[in-house]
């Protein structure tokens, strides 16, 4: 059997299907899995333990066989945990079939076989009864199906199917509860993330405003979730405007539903402002008491206990549709309307005279379907595009150096998606400006709304199809990109403006003026604070052995991950660099692109002792003389290593595989590194040593 996976082609700027054997999807599965994150996380495993040895007493304490049914087993360490806890008999569910053999297996090496039945099935196929995968439904149930937004990966469908089929009325569940709480904030910085704000540029004749499109303005957004280490995220860069509260539990030791529904809660602002976003996390109950809780409550709430690092749960920021000016003390509703698997809010003003009890009131102004994005910006731009775009200081840059290379009688062709390039080259004075461009209806609107529709030519065509009729005959004297792709994965899959830079050559003017003129790529080794456990051994979890999953994660990382980079957002990654960083390889503009490839090998110096759990790599652009953009490091680390990123870009981060096997024992002095630009690929194939 053949798996068809999707890969940016930075050669074309598509996305291709490639044909992989059968083994790829599942060793990118278990690559990439959160696996061994969720081993790591301590608290997570030691508040589980505690719940399931409490279930397992309560019912032993009532003369009942202690039968356990575990949803989604992973590694199977919730099941070994309750037949070491005494239980009589688990059922560990798990539907990923790799991820099956390994629970047989940690469960046999664990000497648990007797007691733990691993069923490979989803939850919905099981069946209980004496020829069934269940002998008898179980009368404790223990899961671990929830995402940071708690109910993304079905839990609930799971859930109403499990109480009506699987377990007794009245069952205990670990968790016993899950509660969701939410606070109202204002934040220009996160707010940034869902709406453009206006561009100002002075022009020669004046001061021009670039607004956006009343469609974008007005338009809710897209509903999924953004999902952020909030514990990265200063004070400085948001106002709370309300206490927090909760907003909805549900009780998994009782009939759970999933239809959806909506909550409503009521809200005094302590602080006037503007409503823009709501900052949401869950805590899980481990037993009816309350006493063994678990918390995902970001730093300035619970600011006196010790924070757990773990990225499989994380906090939401949720976009309001629009931003409501709020006074103190005035009463609101927040709504919380949720389908099976996803959430949304809105906020009301109570009416004059209106109690918390008035719910008949505002049921007409619930709408429960959930939010559609219908100016296609947020479908084609993520967030952290919608920060890059609304980031003055780079903008600055970008205007700055097109007044250096425009002239009066500039014909310019822009290559990027979604850009706002085409309208600072025509408010800084090109004579001609025409933009190469996929997202033809998104700049229709872009410059309908600004009076440019006439003066702007969207030609929809790939680089390589470009004809001189295009371009009225003339050629171009200015080519400008970002450059930015949406396709793009890892920083340098936007070296695809140099591949359509090369296409569309024979329409170049021989004194063309190319903006980037080159790009870098550079690198420097770092020192994780907590990013290096997702791909670090867990050996022994709780007293249990679960070196399987180990050795498993490490071969698939070694079917061809390993060799690769992998994109991560390091302003939610604090780490501290161990050495300088390097420029290591460059990509000339001016030139069109090699046949052959770039190499490039050298040493890199430690300057501080730690921990080298990799490299990271980052793109800068030469967009003009002695004005560049970088996508990763913002500036040089202080003298303890701290490190500020770009908060706009994934950079790509390097594990070394040694960090894997051991802690490095003597402190190396270099690292040497070999990395290989392939023209045909667009790929980067990189080898490090300690």
């Amino acid at each position: 059997m053949k798996t068809f996976c999707g890969r940016a082609n930075p050669t074309t700027g598509s996305m291709e299907w490639l044909e992989e054997g059968e083994d790829y999807d599942y060793h990118q599965e278990i690559a990439r899995s959160r696996y061994a994150d969720m081993l790591h996380d301590r608290d997570r495993n030691v508040k589980y333990y505690e719940g399931i040895r409490a279930a397992v007493s309560r019912v032993k304490e009532r003369g009942e066989k202690a039968i356990v049914l575990d949803i989604g087993t992973g590694t199977g360490l919730l099941s070994m945990m309750a037949a070491s806890a005494g239980a009589d008999f688990c059922y560990a569910i798990e539907v990923f079939k790799p991820m099956a053999n390994a629970a047989v297996k940690i469960v046999e090496k664990n000497g648990f076989s007797d007691k733990i039945k691993v069923i490979n099935k989803h939850s919905t196929e099981v069946t209980v009864g004496p020829d069934g995968d269940m002998q008898c439904r179980a009368n404790i149930l223990v899961t671990e199906l929830f995402d940071t937004e708690l109910i993304g990966e079905g839990a609930l469908p799971t859930y109403e199917h499990a109480h009506k089929y699987l377990v007794q009325e009245g069952c205990e569940a670990v968790p016993h509860r899950a509660t969701v709480y939410v606070q109202l904030v204002e934040s220009k910085r996160m707010w940034s993330w869902k709406k453009l704000f206006p561009v100002h540029v002075e022009a020669e004749d004046g001061e021009k405003i670039l607004v956006p499109p009343s469609e974008m303005e007005s338009c809710p957004g897209v509903p999924s979730v953004c999902d952020i280490q909030l514990n990265q995220m200063p004070l400085s860069d948001f106002t709370t405007l309300s206490d927090v509260v909760t907003m909805f539990s549900v009780d998994f030791s009782k009939p759970v539903q999933s239809a959806s529904t909506y909550y409503r809660v009521q809200l005094e602002p302590v602080k006037s402002g503007k409503a823009q976003i709501v900052l949401s996390w869950w805590d899980i109950d481990m037993d009816p008491s309350g006493m063994i809780n678990c918390t995902m409550a970001p730093y300035w709430v619970k600011p006196t206990s010790a924070l757990q690092w773990r990225d499989h749960w994380m906090q939401c920021v949720y976009f309001l549709p629009n931003e409501e000016p709020v006074l103190q003390g005035e009463k609101l509703y927040l709504t919380a309307c949720r389908d099976e698997y996803s959430v949304w809010y809105s906020l009301q003003k109570a009416r004059e005279g209106e109690n918390e009890g008035d719910e008949e009131e505002h049921k007409a102004d619930v709408h429960v379907e959930s939010p559609v994005c219908r100016c296609r910006a947020h479908l084609l731009w993520n967030r952290a595009r919608f920060g890059e775009l609304n980031d003055q200081n780079r903008t600055r840059q970008y205007i700055k150096s097109l007044r250096k290379v425009l002239k009066t009688d500039s014909v310019c062709l822009c290559i990027s998606d979604g850009s706002l390039l085409p309208v600072l080259a025509h408010y800084l004075g090109a004579k001609q400006v025409q933009c190469l461009s996929c997202f033809s209806d998104l700049c229709i609107l872009f410059f309908k709304a600004n009076h440019l529709e006439d003066k702007i030519k969207i030609i929809e065509a790939r680089p390589e199809l470009l004809k001189p009729s295009h371009l009225e005959d003339k050629k171009i004297s200015v080519l400008v990109g970002e450059p930015f792709f949406t396709t793009s994965l890892l920083p340098w899959h936007n070296l695809y403006f140099w591949y359509a830079r090369t296409a569309v050559s024979a329409h170049l003017a021989s004194s063309v003026t190319v903006l980037p003129q080159s790009a870098a790529l550079h690198m420097m080794i770092v020192e994780f604070q907590d990013l290096w456990r997702i791909r670090s051994p867990c050996g022994i979890c709780e007293g249990f052995d679960v070196q399987t999953m180990d050795d498993m994660i490490k071969d698939s990382l070694n079917f061809r991950e390993s060799k690769e980079a992998e994109p991560h957002p390091l302003w939610e990654y604090p780490c501290k660099s161990l050495s300088d960083p390097q420029e290591v390889l460059t990509f000339d503009f001016t030139k069109t692109v090699p046949q052959h490839c770039l190499s490039t090998e050298g040493s890199v110096k430690l300057l501080r002792k730690g921990k080298s759990h990799g490299a990271v790599l980052w793109m800068e652009y030469h967009l003009a003389a002695d004005v560049s953009v970088s996508t990763g490091l913002m500036q040089m680390s202080d003298e303890k290593g701290n490190c500020e990123w770009n908060p706009h870009c994934k950079q790509a981060v390097y594990f070394f595989s040694s960090v894997i096997e051991s802690e490095i024992l003597s402190e190396p002095t270099a690292v040497t590194y070999a990395i290989n630009f392939d023209t045909k690929t667009g790929e980067i194939a990189m080898d490090f040593k300690l």
